[in-house]
């Protein structure tokens, strides 16, 4: 029973910690789905060479989207003129982080590894992306059609509603717009996220209590042999930015190293196995190695780096992890986790506009 009562101990703090900043992510997310124009977007990201690269690389850190509701997104700007080089990058950078993932990092983990997430989400997707652009070969227009429509189809199937398909925005009002936004933050991103999120932070609960700190530190303290066991582990695994982060920093409180843990956030959250065969329909065979490559390669390098800064400045992780409870009033962080579970009852109690968002009536 002790050790029960433990386990809701630990989470209970994580979650206090991590709900405002979840909050303040899921309602950036919507507002930039609602506010951006998506014909920009295709604009942004189309062409040849290595500057549609840069940018599909830098648009993707953003959005908070996961592994697998990145894939209608990619497909669609793929369909919409985007080069299928800055498509692989959107791909990579996209899911390794997000508004959202980063006031996640804001709130659990510190200053370093929250820079650390994007910047080096940004170094692997470029570097996939220049990768695709001189190894990737050139790709038929009717096969990469044909592959486009079932990647779409095949994610659509798999969950039953659109992740991140790019919408007309035109001829709306900034009220339809910022209602549109509201919705798809609480429907589209917390329901999806919430479950994975409640999961990752129940796992939390059960690292601080359970593991030894000891196994942890003598397995994972550093080096590259626990950057691999990290990368092995997360290649496989279902997990999104924003629900990877509570167990990252879990983690790095038993003692696993920052530069374990960062390896962790990136290769778990861009990789799954069931994603892997669509986008192998996406990209074809040649940029999904060199999309898995990248991925791997950059957050092994990435991991080593980051502890060797920790070491050169001689600052430890564990020592300021999870440090916004001393800066956020206790109403703040218990109103916020309040109206996340609130909002997560009505997101998953009906797929219709509920009666809360009456109050912002379409015009026309």
């Amino acid at each position: 029973m002790n050790f029960a009562v433990e386990i809701v101990k630990e989470a209970g703090h994580m979650f206090l910690d991590a709900a405002p900043y979840m909050l303040i992510g899921i309602m950036l997310s919507g507002f930039l789905k609602a506010f951006i124009d998506p014909g920009w977007v295709n604009r942004f990201l189309g062409g040849r060479g290595v500057a549609p690269v840069v940018r599909a690389s830098l648009a993707g850190i953003p959005l908070p989207l996961c592994s697998c509701g990145v894939i209608p997104a990619a497909a669609g700007l793929r369909k919409q003129g985007a080069s299928a080089s800055a498509t692989t990058a959107f791909l990579i950078s996209t899911p390794e982080s997000g508004v959202d993932s980063i006031a996640m990092s804001y709130a659990l983990l510190d200053p370093i590894m929250t820079v650390a997430r994007p910047i080096v989400a940004f170094i692997s997707a470029f570097t996939a992306g220049i990768l695709s652009v001189f190894f990737g070969g050139e790709e038929e227009d009717k096969k990469a059609k044909e592959r486009l429509d079932v990647a779409c189809n095949s994610c659509h199937d798999h969950h039953g509603h659109d992740h991140g398909h790019i919408r007309d925005s035109k001829h709306r009002s900034i009220r339809d717009k910022f209602r549109d936004g509201l919705k798809f933050a609480v429907f589209d991103i917390w329901g999806d996220l919430a479950g994975a999120f409640f999961l990752g932070i129940a796992l939390s609960g059960i690292i601080a209590v359970a593991v030894p700190q000891t196994f942890l530190e003598g397995a994972l303290g550093g080096g590259i042999g626990s950057m691999l066991i990290m990368l092995i582990a997360g290649i496989p695994m279902y997990i999104c930015a924003t629900s990877s982060t509570p167990l990252a920093a879990a983690l790095i409180l038993k003692g696993v190293s920052p530069g374990a843990a960062l390896v962790f956030l990136m290769a778990g959250p861009a990789t799954n196995v069931s994603a892997i065969p669509v986008l192998q329909k996406i990209l074809g065979t040649k940029r999904l190695l060199i999309y898995l490559g990248s991925i791997a390669v950059v957050s092994v390098v990435s991991g080593l780096a980051l502890d060797g800064l920790y070491g050169f400045l001689g600052t430890s992780a564990q020592a300021t992890l999870g440090q916004t409870e001393k800066i956020l009033s206790p109403w703040i962080s218990w109103g916020s986790s309040v109206l996340l579970i609130t909002l997560w009852i009505v997101s998953k109690g009906s797929r219709r506009i509920p009666r809360l968002f009456r109050f912002f009536p379409k015009r026309g």
